[in-house]
């Protein structure tokens, strides 16, 4: 069965019982966060049953994925209670369409089997990266307190260092910015990346810092999932802080809209996540997964 949620009284309830599966439904609890606060990328959230759901799939609408090469807007995010039984309602074509390069997200990684299953017998080839999921403490305080452990927050007030205000100002992006933000992003440098940064930036605050240039010398933006993402900071002027300031400067902004703040790095990556540390940002029980799908 495969029931679409239509109507802010259905998406606000989903909102409310994904609420109760945090962390692990983190990255579709934002995402309907954001439908719930106006759908700026007229997402469609799909469910398995109603109202007691097994397995829940946020995706855009069919008109919106008209190119089938661009895994950036081709995105589904993934919650399940069940996911060793969650295969048959993601393998339906009314669900996910498969014939399309793709990308899914969940902060699940045991949806792995059942997408590798789909990968063998839809004949695509699915690619799992998992990196850590970091969620600040005032999120973690408000939506799943029992995960607030003291101990291990940094210590200080989590505020980053003062920056030299004479050399750099606090501003948002521009979309004239996204070039550069797609330079920098790894998982960017293309035309169709490029879109969706153009995108984003459009629809989402973001933050960045301009250096006396005027353009932007470090910057962070948010996707569709309310998650902080694509930053980056020019290499002239790295090691001086300026991430940090960034990344609260938006924290603030999405802390005063309610958004949830969280984020993900890749498990290489100490720098960010000394960073992120410092900010009083914890590390989750659960890992930031996408699985990028090709057909074969």
């Amino acid at each position: 069965m495969i029931v679409p949620l239509q109507g802010a009284q259905m998406l606000q309830m989903l909102e409310k019982s994904l609420r109760k599966y945090l962390p692990e439904s983190l990255k579709v609890y934002g995402t309907v966060y954001h439908m719930n606060h106006g759908n700026p990328f007229n997402l469609k959230a799909l469910v398995d049953k109603w109202p007691d759901f097994n397995t829940v799939v946020v995706r855009p609408q069919e008109q919106d994925m008209a190119d089938d090469l661009d895994y950036y807007t081709n995105t589904y995010q993934i919650y399940s209670k069940d996911p060793q039984n969650c295969q048959e309602f993601l393998d339906s074509p009314e669900v996910i369409n498969w014939k399309q390069h793709l990308q899914i997200q969940s902060s699940q990684s045991s949806l792995n089997e059942a997408i590798q299953n789909l990968a063998n017998i839809q004949s695509f080839q699915a690619n799992h990266s998992e990196n850590i999921l970091f969620a600040a403490s005032e999120t973690i305080k408000t939506l799943f307190p029992s995960l607030l452990d003291t101990k291990n927050l940094s210590p200080g007030s989590g505020k980053p260092k003062a920056i030299n205000q004479d050399m750099f100002k606090l501003s948002s992006l521009d979309v004239t910015h996204a070039p550069l933000v797609n330079k920098f992003w790894l998982f960017g440098g293309n035309e169709r990346s490029q879109r969706f940064i153009e995108r984003c930036i459009k629809k989402f605050p973001s933050s960045c810092v301009l250096g006396p240039e005027g353009t932007p010398a470090s910057w962070t933006l948010m996707d569709q999932t309310g998650e902080m993402r694509m930053g980056g900071t020019m290499p002239e002027y790295r090691a001086q802080g300026l991430v940090s300031f960034v990344v609260y400067s938006q924290s603030q902004i999405m802390k005063k809209r309610g958004f949830p703040i969280y984020s993900h790095t890749d498990k290489s990556n100490t720098a960010m996540q000394k960073m992120s540390y410092s900010l009083q940002h914890l590390t989750m029980p659960c890992a930031w997964n996408q699985w990028k799908c090709v057909p074969v």
